[in-house]
């Protein structure tokens, strides 16, 4: 499998606005009156800390979509593995994803490495449970990063 460098059809990107005082800061994740994509209701929220270099992923949902906000200094990684897209077999690595939203739809493998010199957070906010409401069905995620032959790869020929 080939991937070529690109956009990829339907990821958003938007910039968190910091407002800052002598406090600190505040910034809005997402709001009902934002452009967000057609349909999208988040269904529940979690924080993940990532140690400094470490990888999370490649995995991909088949229904789910992430709604990601990076809190740290990232590099994301995504493959449009979605037959029916326009942009299908395109990659596309966004090199700094600090305080950024990126909404990746399902069908779009993704991973992100962190860059910081320390731990780092990001904040999902997806559109489905995880494993269901109470937990009981199967999981909507395709993890890729345990199969060797896996075309999604971040380091050494991603």
């Amino acid at each position: 499998m080939q991937f070529e460098e690109g956009p990829i059809e339907d990821i958003v990107i938007k910039p968190l606005n910091l407002f800052i005082d002598q406090r600190g800061w505040l910034t809005e994740l997402f709001r009902s009156d934002d452009e967000l994509p057609r349909g999208y209701q988040p269904a529940m929220g979690y924080i993940s800390l990532t140690h400094a270099g470490v990888v999370r992923g490649p995995h991909e949902h088949i229904e789910q979509t992430d709604y990601l906000c990076f809190l740290g200094r990232f590099t994301l990684y995504l493959w449009d593995n979605r037959k029916d897209s326009p942009t299908y077999l395109r990659k596309m690595v966004i090199d700094d994803t600090k305080n950024t939203v990126i909404v990746v739809p399902p069908g779009v493998v993704h991973a992100y490495e962190n860059k910081e010199d320390t731990d780092a957070l990001v904040l999902n906010f997806p559109d489905r449970l995880y494993a269901g409401r109470g937990k009981k069905e199967r999981v909507d995620e395709i993890r890729h990063e345990n199969d060797p032959n896996s075309p999604f790869r971040v380091r050494s020929g991603s």
